[in-house]
């Protein structure tokens, strides 16, 4: 099955700008998220241009394990930048998304570097990345390796929102036996997680909030 379909930048300028007045009025954007951006860094970098001719604000979401050239390249055109910790025991990260954490801790500490404007999502899955040990190292890189400089660390509860693109590749689903908590249950841990970094004077919230452009 394909998803989606080719387009040229000229096209989805179209696309974009028919929502400018939006824009103009709320202060948003545009926002290039995933699959992955930094798989297609060099389309990226002329679509984001295009919106930043046309007074559009830039936001890209990504996983941040890229090459660093690429990145840099592709923030010369962005205002915001959007990525996950998923979990700071490298180890474990490895075992549940394929990759170990260095390169991306590596990325997320050079894009404060660069002084981007930042935001952190947690996806918080129960029983892998939830325990006040992994929260706390977390909260432990953002203040002693970001310095705090960062817009907003949101905790997002677990979704079984890829299992659709996983059936269409004839794929197995990793997580298809994990029964996610009740709602009270998730969002009660959500808030007792999201205090543990405030400990740490980090801005967290349990899910999204607030207007994050400046």
């Amino acid at each position: 099955m394909i998803w989606g379909k080719k387009l040229t930048v000229p096209e989805l300028m179209k696309i974009i700008l028919k929502d400018r007045s939006f824009y103009l009025e709320t202060g948003g954007g545009i926002t290039l998220s995933g699959g992955e951006v930094m798989l297609q860094w060099e389309f990226a970098i002329l679509l984001l241009e295009a919106c930043k001719d046309a007074a559009v604000n830039t936001c890209v979401e990504t996983s941040l394990h890229c090459q660093r050239e690429n990145m840099e390249e592709v923030y010369k055109h962005t205002d915001l930048v959007i990525t996950d910790i998923k979990h700071m025991d490298t180890r474990k990260h490895k075992e549940y998304t394929g990759v170990g954490n260095e390169l991306i801790l590596n990325n997320i500490e050079r894009t404060v570097e660069l002084k981007k404007p930042l935001v952190i999502r947690i996806p918080v899955v129960p029983d892998h990345n939830n325990s006040e040990e992994n929260i706390r190292a977390t909260g432990e890189f953002i203040r002693d390796h970001l310095g705090n400089n960062i817009i907003q660390v949101q905790l997002l509860p677990y979704r079984k929102i890829g299992i659709e693109k996983y059936l269409s590749l004839n794929m197995p689903y990793p997580m298809e036996g994990f029964i996610p908590p009740e709602r009270p249950v998730w969002e009660k841990n959500l808030l007792e997680l999201t205090e543990i970094l405030k400990e740490y004077d980090i801005p967290a919230v349990a899910g999204y909030s607030g207007k994050i452009y400046q």
